[in-house]
């Protein structure tokens, strides 16, 4: 991340400012990680497998979706945020799903934590809001031999993303970086084994119609959110256009015009 100090405050006062707009108990932990249109996470949950008793650190929790989802599977986790809005949200989700978290706040380029003392590191749309070579390092550190990171964070490539971003200036913030070729090279230089998958091509059609057909602004609604809240009615369009985002992210030289990229690493 540029801008230092400043880039931080904004950070956090933007997301201290969503939180507080936020009914935790609409927050939806279960669909983040079960709806098709949640592919990555439901990709991620398969490669890390059983979490019972494992220490599992949430970069950039948010709302506190994937540290409630981990604490119900039985795991003890470590939700941290730069936003201390956004972990008052996670602990009151974690206590209505009858779970606990441990919320912590801090920079995620800069862990206060053991070296080698976590099993598992997710981050969910951080990487392109942080300093990514700190923040791996800082990742790497931490993780006890064996251990798995895993992150999904949107890519830089797209054009039809790339007008949403133009559009959707009250969603997001000034300092966001979305990733590129060079920062999964620099995944695979940190870690010793990195898995690679590409989601959203010809999927962003969604995004076409949320704007076009329904009508919806991208100030309006978080379109990353609504693909989660308004998934039956738009099921049946996402099935089609998955079916052909099966055979495009086959090709290698599209994959990078993917939205999102998910990564598996292991140390």
């Amino acid at each position: 991340m540029t801008g230092g100090h400043h880039a931080l405050d904004r950070e956090e006062a933007f997301h201290d400012e969503w939180a507080h707009s936020v009914d935790p108990a609409s927050v939806p932990v279960h669909e983040a990680f079960t709806l098709p249109t949640c592919p990555e996470n439901r990709w991620i949950h398969a490669s890390l497998g059983d979490v019972r008793g494992k220490t599992v650190l949430e970069l950039g929790a948010g709302l506190g979706e994937a540290s409630t989802w981990f604490a119900l599977h039985g795991a003890r986790v470590i939700s941290t945020d730069l936003s201390g809005g956004m972990l008052a949200v996670a602990r009151r989700v974690a206590a209505l799903h009858d779970t606990t978290i441990t919320p912590v706040q801090m920079d995620g380029a800069v862990l206060a934590l053991a070296d080698t003392s976590v099993d598992v590191v997710y981050g969910a749309n951080v990487l392109h809001h942080v300093d990514q070579a700190k923040c791996l390092r800082e990742v790497h550190r931490i993780l006890r031999p064996g251990g798995m990171a895993v992150f999904w964070d949107p890519l830089r490539y797209n054009p039809v993303i790339n007008v949403y971003r133009r559009i959707a200036t009250a969603v997001r913030t000034a300092d966001e970086h979305p990733l590129g070729v060079d920062d999964l090279r620099l995944l695979q230089q940190t870690f010793q084994r990195v898995d690679v998958r590409y989601f959203w091509l010809a999927t962003l059609g969604v995004f076409i119609w949320f704007f076009l057909g329904q009508r919806v602004h991208p100030n309006a609604e978080r379109y990353w959110k609504k693909i989660i809240t308004d998934y039956v009615s738009i099921a049946p369009l996402y099935r089609l256009l998955a079916a052909i985002d099966r055979v495009l992210l086959r090709v290698p030289g599209l994959r990078w015009w993917a939205w999102n990229m998910a990564v598996v690493c292991r140390k």
